[in-house]
């Protein structure tokens, strides 16, 4: 069960503005939104470079609120994360084990989602400036995979690409899903919510 008075911090990874508001890439700060809405709560924005939103999440036996959390999306751009989250993490004393961030995972299947803790990056700009800044691997990561491109289609090209219309519905729900996901890591704890979502894969 999770320490009531000691927050979390939850990192959808993206970009930035409009442009980039439905690529693949933003898979992470579409999540991020997804909690806010559950906690009903709301950005605000802080001088660490972010729009952070302060509430509780989920529901803890005896009808409790859950933990609190902080969900954040970054104003920076991907691949320099880490500064931003790491300030985020000093300013409200969390540490490592307490931080999930939640990023689009070219090497996993659409909208197949993975818990894990630590390893390596895999190429990924975002995680590689967190781990960076942090000074340490050993954070939660929550994996929404996005597969691979078509055919000969550029690496870049593909992941600044929108999620396609067709599938608008099944991203809607995969999102949901990935939220869900999240708030069980904060109320049930991070190897009971990996367990049961890689069981129920």
């Amino acid at each position: 069960m999770s320490d009531l008075n000691s927050p979390w911090l939850i990192v959808g990874l993206g970009n930035p503005g409009p442009k980039y508001q439905r690529n693949r890439h933003n898979v992470g700060q579409m999540v991020a939104d997804a909690l806010v809405d559950m906690m009903n709560a709301s950005y605000t924005r802080h001088r660490a470079g972010a729009l952070v939103a302060d509430g509780r999440l989920g529901v803890l036996p005896g009808g409790i609120p859950g933990p609190r959390v902080l969900v954040a999306k970054l104003d920076c751009y991907m691949n320099v994360s880490g500064r931003p989250l790491a300030a985020l993490a000093k300013f409200y004393n969390v540490n490592a084990q307490r931080i999930l961030v939640v990023h689009d995972e070219l090497d996993i299947p659409e909208h197949t989602l993975r818990l894990k803790t630590g390893g390596g990056e895999g190429g990924h700009n975002g995680l590689r400036s967190i781990t960076q800044c942090l000074g340490t691997k050993n954070y939660h990561r929550l994996r929404v995979g996005i597969g691979r491109p078509p055919g000969q289609m550029d690496t870049a090209d593909f992941v600044l690409s929108d999620l396609p219309k067709r599938d608008i519905e099944d991203w809607a729900l995969t999102v949901v899903n990935a939220a869900q996901a999240a708030c069980e890591v904060v109320t049930d704890g991070f190897t009971t919510a990996q367990q049961r979502l890689h069981s129920h894969s």
